[in-house]
């Protein structure tokens, strides 16, 4: 009988979300023997991108280097075509997997479509069902889903936006997120904080906020909002420690910075290498974010979330109540944050409930579902949550 030769991976990542996503799945495919793996960056977050790839010993076979100053987001997709098409015909991968909904991961998608390569979709099926909202990441998901062959996603919920799409119910898995798998690796492994300032924040045993903003909806008026909120809680709450890892832009800097400047209870840092950030996210007491992967790992480290946008395509953690969209309004944000800190009810319910995100065996299912693609293994059976 002859051996079948092992699957041609090519997985195409541009940005430190996608990053954390797919390094599961990649030290995943190096231990896979019918599996062989091509990894490709767009280089869609530059620096970002180092500390996640550095962490988890990820070593790139091919780096499209696409990002230019000023980059808008066709500039984006239109390098990332153009570089990657040559890529495929030397590489003649069997599949490439692509992660999400960045601009990267839907030109990498469309790319391999115009090359007739099938396309495998890690976490897909996610809907706000506001092409606007989240903005260009709603458009991208959709989009990719057309693209795809193979449907990896991370919850029920998920797979039923799917099926109701008209997607074939048998290209569909279930898998779990694998943020999840980064996240138990992450935290599992010790981490400095070169930062003294984390490091007296990290060791107080008073109550930190932990804050992501950068979404583009929420650029203007409502990100200057969600900085005079954060202004006024740590004016009133000299016992608060606020954390925030400052997003490179200066749209977002300018809007939230001005009215924390100079306040001893406030560290502003640079954006934090993954494991470091995952290592404070274990120790805040509430995180207030509008990212899409912040809400799905700090479930599982019993963290209640505030999620600052007016929609969700992760709705699962909003019905299980690990998770409560509170939007850019001033008042609603301190009051919501008050009511976690001064609240141990309020506060034990959203920590307790149940993470409908995963439970950090993705990767495997993930895997299975690649091989049963090509008829060299059986599906494992699918990541179900059971809400309470």
């Amino acid at each position: 009988m002859t051996a079948k030769a092992p699957v041609r991976l090519m997985t195409v990542f541009g940005t430190r979300p996608e990053a954390i996503k797919v390094a599961p799945v990649l030290r995943g495919v190096a231990e896979a023997p019918l599996l062989h793996g091509i990894t490709v960056v767009t280089g869609q977050h530059r620096e970002m991108l180092r500390g996640v790839t550095d962490f988890f010993g990820i070593v790139p076979d091919h780096d499209l280097d696409i990002m230019r100053p000023g980059q808008s987001l066709s500039g984006i997709a239109a390098r990332v075509l153009d570089g990657l098409d040559p890529l495929l015909d030397r590489e003649r991968p069997d599949a490439v997997l692509v992660q999400g909904d960045t601009t990267t991961s839907t030109a990498a998608a469309l790319a391999a479509f115009h090359r007739g390569v099938p396309v495998v979709h890690l976490e897909a099926g996610l809907r706000s069902g506001d092409m606007t909202s989240p903005f260009p990441e709603e458009a991208n998901r959709v989009l990719t889903s057309r693209l795809a062959t193979l449907h990896l996603a991370p919850t029920p919920g998920a797979r039923d936006n799917l099926l109701r799409e008209g997607i074939d119910p048998g290209a569909v898995v279930v898998t779990g997120n694998t943020v999840i798998d980064a996240l138990v690796a992450a935290t599992s492994t010790e981490v400095p904080l070169p930062d003294a300032r984390l490091r007296a924040a990290a060791a107080g045993d008073g109550p930190m906020l932990l804050v992501t903003a950068h979404r583009r909806e929420s650029w203007g008026a409502p990100m200057e909002a969600v900085g005079r909120a954060l202004a006024h809680l740590v004016r009133t709450r000299p016992e608060l420690t606020v954390v925030l890892p400052a997003h490179r832009n200066p749209v977002v800097r300018d809007a939230v910075l001005p009215g924390l400047v100079g306040m001893p209870n406030v560290v502003v840092t640079e954006p934090l290498p993954y494991a470091q950030f995952t290592h404070l996210l274990a120790r805040s007491t509430v995180v207030l974010t509008d990212s899409g992967g912040v809400q799905e790992e700090a479930p599982s480290l019993g963290k209640p979330v505030l999620v600052m946008r007016d929609t969700t395509e992760r709705p699962e953690a909003v019905s299980a109540g690990t998770v409560r969209l509170v939007g850019t309004d001033e008042t609603v944000i301190v009051s919501e944050v008050s009511r976690l800190l001064d609240d141990a009810d309020a506060y034990a319910a959203m920590a307790n409930a149940v993470n409908p995100y995963g439970d950090g065996h993705a990767t495997p299912r993930t895997l299975a579902a690649v091989l049963h693609h090509f008829g060299l293994a059986e599906r494992l059976p699918d990541f179900g949550a059971v809400l309470r």
